[in-house]
């Protein structure tokens, strides 16, 4: 009778002993990111908010909104906000099968809508403190967007707990800028999603079809911080007709378009192949044909 406790036993001793060493290797994670920040935070100086940022090419006044195209070319970020969310309840109609999906689906489009609700209302009178209600809700996206990423590539169980915390840090990101004047944290909010992204899409095997579209959205995102940056000679070569950043708003815009495009169209894979593996296997077959 106790030889047969101990057999099952063991077994559950061996599950605990691996969900244990689950769980240290994720705090381990997190103690080493945070003192990564922390050591970040000491070596690199502040970089506090430029006001010339809130100085845009366009100043231009239509049927009495001021800085009217930077206004009006945030409308489709509260389209496509709406129109996902509401897609996310309708029927299962993204086919969301794992854990946690549903609600990192969520936040992303709510933070989506939001853009566009908050990105106008700075552009409407543009200053450090209406611009709060613009980035706050771009980080609600960027962080919802890692947690997705985590649940489908990574863990599921894992990926669905980081859902809130991600969503205070890029919270925490925005606040801290407004009342430090500081926007490296931010700046890791916002780039490092950039970055992270598209390297997993690459490199590691999704659950669903269609994996290429987060490169088309990651590649329309880096067209945007592009056209950004280069606001004012945009509108100068095309005439005063249209200004860099409402290119932005309107490319950055698509971002959530391909995303949507992805989930209303994939499948889930039976055998799971990363985007890596895939060019090269195309790359071998066309050698091969070359031959």
């Amino acid at each position: 009778m106790i030889s047969t406790f101990c057999h099952l036993l063991s077994p559950n001793h061996k599950l605990i002993q691996v969900v244990v060493v689950m769980a240290n290797r994720t705090v381990m994670v997190w103690i080493v990111a945070i003192v990564c920040f922390v050591v970040l935070m000491f070596v690199t100086p502040a970089i506090p908010q430029d006001q010339e940022y809130h100085d845009f090419a366009d100043h231009r006044e239509f049927f009495g909104i001021p800085n009217a195209l930077n206004v009006i070319s945030n409308v489709p970020f509260f389209i496509i906000g709406v129109i996902g969310f509401i897609l996310c309840y309708y029927k299962n109609f993204f086919k969301l099968s794992l854990q946690g999906e549903l609600c990192g689906w969520t936040f992303f489009y709510i933070g989506v809508a939001a853009v566009g609700l908050g990105s106008s209302y700075y552009h409407l009178e543009p200053n450090d403190a209406r611009l709060v209600w613009d980035r706050l809700p771009m980080t609600i996206a960027f962080t919802s967007i890692i947690a997705i990423f985590i649940i489908e590539r990574i863990d599921e169980r894992k990926g669905t707990y980081s859902i809130i915390p991600l969503l205070l840090v890029g919270a925490v990101s925005v606040l801290y800028w407004r009342f430090f004047d500081d926007l490296r944290p931010y700046a890791l909010v916002q780039f490092v999603p950039c970055i992270a992204i598209p390297v997993m899409a690459i490199m590691l095997p999704p659950v669903y079809t269609h994996s290429s579209y987060w490169l088309w959205a990651a590649g329309f995102y880096l067209l945007a911080k592009v056209e950004e940056a280069i606001d004012d000679p945009i509108y100068k070569w095309t005439n005063h007709i249209v200004s860099g950043h409402t290119l932005k708003h309107l490319c950055a815009a698509m971002v959530p378009v391909f995303l949507t495009l992805m989930l209303a169209k994939r499948d889930i894979i039976t055998e799971r192949i990363s985007l890596l593996q895939v060019w090269k296997m195309s790359g071998t077959k066309y050698k091969r044909n070359g031959d």
